[in-house]
């Protein structure tokens, strides 16, 4: 989970996911990654500047693998010289800075909010009710030459606003530098914002981020976790960054694998000396995620509430419940005083609005069902060429020696730009991108979502087939008469060119 959670393979899942529905995750901000991408960066920069003259555009770089903080800066420009040493010392991501957050009392501010990943097969997801805002500690003003270096102005870290002399610690949760989500919803309501489209806005950003992350998720869990075997119970709570913008539109800036439960601050006694203060606010919020997220997680608790259920049943059959109250009857159910659940269902209660956005998934499964020794989440090239011949994508316009040419092509370039370098093979990214390229050429003049999602229907047919078919072997007759799914008209061209690497590549995202 930390691994999926880092800058670059965020920015990289979101950017899969955005190539194929481009309106639905718009509420990322633009990335490059350092240093793979800087001459794409700067040249797409370049052509947005000499394209319009009056863009002055803000980037904040941010390190793969920092956190509270550490490491990040802003710049007006590639030509940057901090952004050269950058590209010397450790990976980074280098975004579009949000100039015009909401302001509340003048102040910069974000949301951390925590999300339960209660289960990934089933996907069952939970929304704490509330979260924190954490306030920036100097009053905001767009970026310019001027103020670019004041962190306490641009960046809303905690970790880092904490050591600001104008940093306010409050047990109020509507004052201070950290006050609690719901007392900003409801100053917002006061002035007659729509709270409820922008709770429903955030539920969205959740669900669609998660789905973006889930199907690399799932090749790391299949290596370590047997499949059809009852094993431990898997669960993460994740801290969720979001940021309003002034026109109340969430984005998303980071995920955090494992946010702070820390309830208390330090608070300077005397110079030098601290002490840890209780923080209500932090507590108001944290403790209930702990708590709620253990009492969706028991194993027992199914058990428990039919065993209680069973029980006020045979109560209420035998006697007055009026006369069992008044004689002291112990409640069975020991959640009975505990207060409701702050965890909020989103998914899969809102599973069918979302559920046409999980075709990475789909090719996700497919990846994990060829990736042939358990353990490994890297096909070789063997688990490959069964992949394209049980689903029948060959042709004689794409032989085998251009299917190998592919998966060489491909995976030697993602070789070159993971970090991963346990074993070798095609990783999942590099899947996905011959995934897009056979779809691409299989079935022309339809949007690319369309063409991957025909190209997932027509390989989950064959491999249907394939598996009845194994099903009904030694018998006699035949397997029944399934139809193929109804594909759009499949097109061929010549087979790919050893020698373009490019031409397998997906188009990257432009600066708007």
């Amino acid at each position: 989970m930390t691994e999926m959670v880092r800058k670059i393979t965020l920015s990289r899942a979101v950017r899969i996911m955005r190539n194929l529905f481009p309106e639905e995750y718009n509420f990322y901000p633009r990335s490059w990654i350092l240093p793979d991408e800087f001459q794409l960066f700067a040249a797409q920069v370049q052509m947005v500047k000499d394209g319009d003259p009056s863009w002055k555009p803000t980037f904040i770089v941010k390190p793969d693998g920092g956190c509270q903080g550490d490491g990040i800066y802003l710049i007006k420009d590639p030509s940057d010289i901090r952004l050269a040493g950058t590209l010397q010392s450790r990976p980074a991501v280098v975004q579009e800075y949000i100039c015009k957050p909401l302001l509340i009392d003048k102040l910069k501010f974000d949301i951390r909010l925590y999300v339960l990943l209660k289960s990934l097969d089933p996907l069952e997801i939970y929304i704490a009710k509330d979260g924190l805002s954490r306030f920036c500690t100097e009053p905001y003003q767009e970026p310019n030459s001027r103020n670019l270096h004041h962190v306490f102005m641009h960046l809303t870290n905690y970790s880092l606003n904490v050591h600001s002399s104008n940093f306010i610690h409050s047990d109020n949760a509507s004052t201070g530098s950290k006050r609690t989500f719901s007392s900003i919803l409801c100053r917002l309501s006061s002035k007659g914002v729509d709270i409820k489209k922008v709770w429903s806005d955030i539920i969205s950003l959740v669900i669609k981020t998660v789905i973006a992350l889930t199907p690399e998720l799932k090749v790391f869990y299949q290596s370590d976790i047997p499949t059809g075997r009852p094993g431990p119970t898997c669960f993460q709570i994740l801290g969720f960054d979001i940021l309003l913008m002034k026109n109340l539109k969430p984005m998303l800036l980071e995920v955090n694998a494992n946010p702070s439960m820390r309830i208390e601050h330090e608070h300077e006694l005397s110079p030098g000396v601290f002490e840890n203060v209780p923080s209500l606010v932090d507590e108001e919020v944290k403790v209930a995620v702990i708590r709620d997220t253990l009492r969706l997680m028991d194993p027992l608790r199914k058990k428990r509430e039919s065993q209680s259920q069973q029980l006020e049943k045979a109560s209420v059959e035998k006697e007055d419940p009026l006369d069992s109250e008044l004689a002291g009857v112990p409640d069975t159910n020991p959640e009975a005083q505990l207060p409701s659940i702050c965890l909020k269902q989103v998914f899969p209660k809102y599973a069918k609005q979302f559920n046409y956005l999980r075709l990475v998934d789909r090719m996700a499964n497919l990846f994990i069902r060829f990736l042939g020794i358990k353990g490994t989440m890297k096909l070789g090239p063997t688990g490959f060429r069964t992949f394209i011949r049980n689903c029948r994508l060959s042709s004689s316009s794409l032989s085998m020696a251009a299917v190998d040419i592919l998966y060489i092509d491909i995976t030697r370039r993602w070789s070159s730009m993971t970090l991963d370098q346990r074993d070798s093979g095609m990783c999942l990214q590099a899947f996905i991108e011959a995934f897009f390229f056979l779809a691409q050429r299989k079935f022309k003049m339809l949007p690319l979502h369309e063409q991957v999602a025909s190209l997932i229907d027509l390989c989950e047919y064959h491999l249907s087939l394939l598996d009845e078919k194994r099903l009904v072997c030694g018998r006699s007759g035949t397997v029944g008469g399934r139809s193929p799914p109804h594909l759009p008209h499949q097109d061929t061209c010549p087979p790919p060119c050893a020698n373009g690497a490019d031409k397998f590549s997906h188009p990257r995202p432009t600066v708007p």
